[in-house]
C-alpha cells in the first residue's frame, strides 16, 4: 500500500499534477512559490497579511528577489494564486510552512507562528498530504511540537500525513545564488517522508541533500548561522583590538586572505541585522540549556555583536571630542539604514540602534537611504534627507552604516567634515577626515 502511494506521488510530481501550498508569502515563501509556479505546478499561497494580499491582488511584488514582472506572469498564467483561507488546503498535496520565528526575549524562542499555522493546517489537511517546515527553529520542533499537533486531531503519521523539515537558505539580494542554485537539505520523520520531499524539491532545485532525521536538518541551519555569528563576533573584537593597537583591521584581513588554506575572511561592521544571524544561534543556545549545556561561544559572540552600535557611537563621540565638539551638540548623518546593502529591509538593522543611541545622547541625528524614504521605528520618526554637497557640509560627522552601491562616496568624503566608515567603503581613499572602524 505504501509502495503504491509513493509510486502515485512520484507520477504526480513527474506529470506536474501535484498541488503545492505555501503558508507564509514573505521573503522565503514567495520566491519558493514562484519557482514551483514557473515549473508548471499549481501553487496556492496562504497569507494572512492584508497588505501582502493586496499587493498580490494588484500583481505587485513586495520582495526584493521577486520582480513584479515575474510575479505578474505566474499569476496571470494562473500557476500561482493567493488566499487567506486555510480551507483551500483540502485540495493541496504538499504544504510548505514559511512563517516567522522571532524571539520573545533575547534568549527565548517564539514558535507561536508555527504552532498557529500548524493548527489551521491540521484542520484542513488533505489525506496523505506532505507537510514541510522551512521556518528556522530549534532541534526537536518538528517531532516534539508539530507532529503532536497533527496527532492531537487524530491524524496518523504515515497514513494521514507525512512530515519533513527543510531549512530555508535564502540570502536576500544574492544574485549569484537564487533559490534553484542553493542545495536543499531535507530531513524527514522517516526515510519515506524525506524521499517524497526530495522528489518535490528536486523539480526546482539543482541539488537536494537528504539527511537521516529532522533533527539533523534542524541543527544544520543553526550550525550555518552560528558559524557566521561566532566568526563575525570574533572579527568585531579583533577590530576593537586593532584600533587600540593602532593597526588597521581591514589591512590585516586583506593580508590574511592571501593564505590559500585554513583561513576564511569575515569582516567587522556596526552590528548584524536580518532575520537569521542575530536570532537563529540563540534558538540553539536556548535548546542546549535544556540539555544542561551552556554554549559560551554563542552567547559571547551574540553579546559582542549586540555591543557594536554602542561601540560605533563611542568611537564617533571620541573623534568629535578631540575636535572640541561634544556629541550632545553635534549634528550627525547616518548613511544607509537597511541591514544589508542594496536591500530594502530594516529587520534588526544595526543602523536603527545607532540612531536610537545617538538620540539618547541628545545628538541631532538625520539619515539618508535611497531605499527608505522615511523611518518609523520605536521612538525614531525621521524622513530621509536629500543628499547634496551643501547638506553634507552641514553635519559634524557622517557615519557610513550601510554601504549601498549607488552612492557617490567620493562626493561625501569631499564635503564631509568627518566620516566614520563602518563598512570600509573608503579602503582606497586615505584622508584626514576619514576614520575606519
Amino acid at each position: 500500500m505504501m509502495e503504491n502511494f509513493v509510486k502515485q506521488f512520484r507520477d504526480k510530481v513527474k506529470k506536474k499534477r501535484l498541488t503545492i501550498g505555501v503558508v507564509g508569502l514573505g521573503y522565503v515563501g514567495l520566491p519558493l512559490a514562484i519557482e514551483f509556479a514557473k515549473k508548471g505546478f499549481a501553487v496556492t499561497g496562504i497569507e494572512v497579511d492584508k497588505d501582502r494580499l493586496a499587493s498580490l491582488k494588484k500583481k505587485i511584488s513586495y520582495i526584493t528577489d521577486v520582480s513584479t514582472a515575474e510575479l505578474r506572469r505566474v499569476i496571470e498564467s494562473k500557476a500561482l494564486s493567493a488566499s487567506c483561507d486555510f480551507a483551500i488546503l483540502r485540495q493541496i498535496d504538499v504544504v510548505i510552512i514559511c512563517v516567522p520565528t522571532p524571539l520573545k526575549k533575547k534568549y527565548l524562542p517564539d514558535i507561536s507562528y508555527i504552532k498557529t499555522a500548524v493548527k489551521f493546517i491540521a484542520m484542513h489537511l488533505k489525506k496523505k498530504a506532505l507537510v514541510i517546515l522551512e521556518s528556522t527553529t530549534y532541534p526537536g520542533t518538528t517531532e516534539e511540537v508539530i507532529r503532536p499537533l497533527f496527532e492531537a486531531r487524530g491524524l496518523r503519521h504515515g497514513e494521514d500525513f507525512y512530515l519533513c523539515f527543510s531549512p530555508e537558505r535564502i540570502d536576500p539580494g544574492n544574485k549569484m545564488f537564487p533559490v534553484h542554485k542553493i542545495t536543499k537539505v531535507v530531513g524527514g520523520i522517516d526515510k519515506t517522508d524525506a524521499y517524497l520531499a526530495g522528489l518535490v524539491y528536486g523539480t526546482i532545485i539543482e541539488n537536494v541533500a537528504l539527511v537521516s532525521s529532522v533533527r539533523v536538518a534542524e541543527f544544520t541551519k543553526l550550525l550555518e548561522n552560528t558559524f557566521r555569528l561566532v566568526n563575525i563576533g570574533l572579527i568585531d573584537e579583533i577590530a576593537m583590538m586593532c584600533h587600540k593597537m593602532g593597526v588597521e583591521v581591514w589591512e590585516v584581513i586583506k593580508a590574511a586572505k592571501t593564505k590559500p588554506f585554513g583561513f576564511m575572511p569575515f569582516y567587522p561592521g556596526p552590528g548584524v541585522g536580518g532575520h537569521c544571524i542575530p536570532k537563529d544561534p540563540l534558538y540553539l543556545y536556548w535548546k542546549a540549556k535544556k540539555f544542561g549545556f551552556n554554549s559560551r561561544f554563542i552567547k559571547l559572540a551574540s553579546d559582542m555583536i549586540s555591543y557594536m552600535p554602542v561601540y560605533v557611537v563611542s568611537r564617533v563621540a571620541d573623534i568629535l571630542r578631540r575636535r572640541n565638539k561634544p556629541l550632545s551638540k553635534a549634528k550627525v548623518l547616518v548613511v544607509g539604514v537597511t541591514y544589508k546593502k542594496d536591500i530594502k529591509d530594516l529587520r534588526k538593522s544595526p543602523a536603527l540602534d545607532i540612531i536610537a543611541i545617538l538620540q539618547q545622547k541628545q545628538c541631532a541625528v538625520s539619515y539618508y537611504d535611497p531605499l527608505v524614504p522615511y523611518l518609523k521605528y520605536n521612538d525614531i520618526d525621521l524622513i530621509s534627507i536629500t543628499l547634496t554637497p551643501s547638506a553634507v557640509k552641514g553635519f559634524d560627522c557622517v557615519i557610513i552604516a550601510t554601504d549601498h552601491s549607488r552612492l557617490d562616496y567620493a562626493a561625501i568624503a569631499r564635503n564631509a567634515k568627518l566620516v566614520f566608515d563602518t563598512r570600509n567603503v573608503y579602503r582606497n581613499i586615505r584622508a584626514r577626515n576619514i576614520f575606519l572602524l
